[in-house]
């Protein structure tokens, strides 16, 4: 019998399925490796926007203008990128730019720009207006700023450089490369879209490292990211503007400065009367004051008080103030012309009476004009150092007082003059509603502490009161004061027959008497050897440039030895 052998047959259904499992799985591990692995994106991207590009600090930062072969950039972007103190004044229409030694103005439209007051030539416009912006030729500014800049090739690109920034280059490493590794990517990755393509044998610059990558950029300026490992690092160079300003030495005193202002509000006093000042090395004489919108100056010099100032060896500091009028600032200070106009008055005055300084007075502005008083004091400083004087500007405690405290910019202010006087006082004003110390010692610390974070300990003068007020409080509530000096007070004491006490919470010297005939209660805290020393303890612990009191009209004869601050009359360098 014959043996028949069966083999069982597999499903056709079961192959079907089997097959296309496979194939799903071999589909699915296509499209991950497909969609993981970092295929080189061959997308091209434009690198820069617009015609004439500026390239700035790694990056596009607007857009440039050309007229012939001048070039112009955005007044927005000097203003941004080089010097935030650039201003455009709208009466005269002009561009006005402020360096240590110099103050230029750069008219609409015209061939010719001035330079301290003198005009300097140009065979082209230096500034002009397209489509609402401004525009400055890029050309002169080289003269006045640490920059350096050309036109690259192809692009068309205004590459400003910085003095001093380093530039580094390099090469392709492999010379065999594949094109897709030599791309330079907008992004750290092989994916990215590319702006340009650097060949084996250009040179380039690398200005940044991200990772495993460079931002390297061609001579035209487009730029993008290439792998490390397909640059070499080549030499590193600096770039050199061939910018320098011409120094001149900025006048200074040498020792602690003592000044004391003479109020003169219409004569000037008799000089044989003024009693000898131990320690005073600076007289600032309230001189000049605003007294039109025009700009004009009032003048109450005296060629005779400058003599015997000179005579004792005191610098002369004429104090220059706007008559403490808002409105009238806000005309005077707002353009141009008027601020030059007061500068050219102050120098004639300088010249008059020989003065050593300028002391600004400027207070009660509105705080919307305090940019105009910084303005004015960046225009006025070049003139007065040109003119051999001392600038000094006088400030208030830090405070949110409205027209007495939050126009002022300190810290600007105090990269321009060479000296801030700060006015430490009055803690309770003449008008206050509750009587108190004209400065209590505690009050000045702390408000000192504060403004030392804005402006330098060596520019920095103390101000300090002479006088005290002598405060009536009625019984029915009624709160006045008056303000007395030094020798008033003492006649005051004595009268009443009255020994201070020493307060702990002012740090001076206190005295209170009840008149039943009056039937007021009388306060004083007051400003005497004790006060005016722990004021000049003040300067010497925080490092000050030194003291400054007001008035000389309310000092007695121990108030200059109190404020002695151990140094002799002292000279400019």
């Amino acid at each position: 019998m014959s043996v028949i052998e069966t083999i069982k047959q597999k499903s056709p259904a079961k192959k079907f399925i089997f097959a296309g499992l496979l194939f799903a799985f071999i589909l699915i591990l296509s499209s991950l490796f497909f969609l993981l692995y970092p295929f080189a994106s061959k997308e091209k991207a434009p690198y820069f926007k617009g015609e004439h590009p500026i390239l700035f600090m790694g990056s596009q930062q607007g857009n440039a203008i050309t007229e012939g072969e001048t070039v112009y950039l955005p007044l927005s972007f000097l203003q941004e990128f080089i010097d935030n103190t650039i201003i455009f004044d709208e009466k005269s229409q002009s561009i006005i730019i402020t360096t240590k030694n110099k103050v230029l103005q750069m008219p609409s439209e015209s061939l010719a720009f001035y330079v301290n007051g003198k005009a300097m030539e140009l065979p082209f416009s230096i500034f002009i207006q397209k489509e609402k912006e401004k525009y400055v030729a890029i050309e002169p500014l080289a003269d006045y700023y640490p920059i350096a800049y050309s036109v690259l090739p192809d692009s068309g690109a205004v590459w400003i450089q910085q003095d001093g920034e380093e530039l580094m280059y390099g090469q392709v490493a492999d010379k065999n490369a594949h094109e897709k590794f030599l791309r330079l990517r907008m992004d750290e990755s092989l994916q990215s879209p590319y702006t340009a393509s650097v060949s084996p044998e250009e040179t380039i610059r690398i200005e940044k490292v991200k990772d495993d990558y460079y931002l390297v950029r061609k001579e035209d300026g487009t730029a993008g990211y290439i792998k490390k490992e397909f640059i070499r690092k080549g030499k590193t160079d600096r770039v050199s503007a061939g910018y320098t300003e011409e120094v001149k030495p900025v006048p200074k005193m040498e020792g602690p400065i003592q000044l004391t202002w003479e109020a003169v509000y219409s004569n000037n006093p008799k000089t044989s009367q003024i009693p000898k000042m131990p320690g005073v090395n600076v007289v600032s004489p309230t001189w000049f004051e605003l007294s039109k919108e025009d700009g004009s100056i009032k003048n109450r010099g005296s060629i005779e008080f400058s003599k015997w100032a000179q005579q004792q060896g005191y610098q002369i500091w004429g104090l220059f103030s706007n008559a403490f009028d808002p409105n009238m600032t806000h005309e005077a200070f707002q353009s141009f012309e008027t601020r030059q106009k007061m500068i050219r008055q102050l120098l004639h005055f300088s010249k008059l009476y020989k003065l050593n300084g300028i002391n600004l007075d400027i207070e009660n502005v509105n705080p919307e004009d305090g940019h105009l008083i910084t303005q004015f004091v960046r225009e006025a400083t070049p003139y007065f150092h040109e003119a051999g004087l001392v600038v000094s500007m006088d400030i208030t405690f830090i405070s949110s007082s409205g027209n007495w405290s939050a126009f002022y910019e300190r810290e600007k202010l105090s990269e321009v003059a060479d000296y801030m006087v700060v006015m430490a006082y009055d803690e309770h004003w003449g008008t206050s509603q509750v009587a108190g110390s004209v400065a209590s010692l505690p009050w000045v610390e702390e408000n000192l502490r504060a403004l030392l974070k804005v402006v330098p300990n060596e520019k920095l003068i103390l101000g300090v009161p002479l006088y005290a007020r002598l405060w009536e409080q009625k019984d029915t509530g009624e709160i006045s004061s008056k303000a007395l000096s030094m020798s008033k007070v003492k006649e005051w004491l004595s009268d009443n027959k009255i020994n201070p006490v020493y307060d702990q919470l002012s740090g001076q010297n206190y005295a209170e008497y009840y008149s039943e005939k009056d039937k007021t209660t009388y306060k004083i805290w007051l400003e005497d050897e004790l006060s005016l020393k722990k004021r000049a303890d003040l300067a010497r612990k925080y490092e000050l440039a030194g003291l400054a009191s007001w008035s000389r009209f309310f000092a007695d004869e121990t108030a200059w030895t109190a404020l002695s601050l151990d140094n002799s009359q002292v000279t400019k360098k």
